[in-house]
């Protein structure tokens, strides 16, 4: 007995139809024999701070509690927050960006 493809027409509108498409017609419909096997393995994910069973408290895991102020790297007076890694320090002046193209005063 000859498997038969299931919800599919007979072989002269399979051909006049794929004919009229220009391509091969594929069936979306979801039947058993066409739907691939879901035995994927389960994930190998490695433990985080929630898989604790205590001291997991919500304020401790909280993304939004670790956001803090920026830090000053360089200020307009010239004066660095970070060293460069030499004991002497050295004073680098800090230029104004140069504005493109001519500025129009109209005052």
């Amino acid at each position: 007995m000859a498997k038969v493809e299931p919800r599919n027409v007979g072989p002269l509108l399979q051909m006049l139809r794929n004919f009229l498409l220009g391509r091969e017609h594929t069936t979306h419909l979801r039947h058993q024999d066409y739907i691939s096997a879901r035995t994927q393995p389960l994930p190998n994910l490695p433990d985080g701070p929630a898989h604790k069973l205590s001291m997991n408290y919500y304020y401790s895991r909280d993304g939004r509690r670790e956001v803090k102020l920026p830090t000053v790297l360089a200020s307009q007076t010239g004066q660095k927050a970070i060293s460069e890694g030499t004991s002497e320090t050295k004073d680098v002046a800090v230029k104004k960006a140069p504005t493109p193209g001519v500025m129009f005063k109209w005052d």
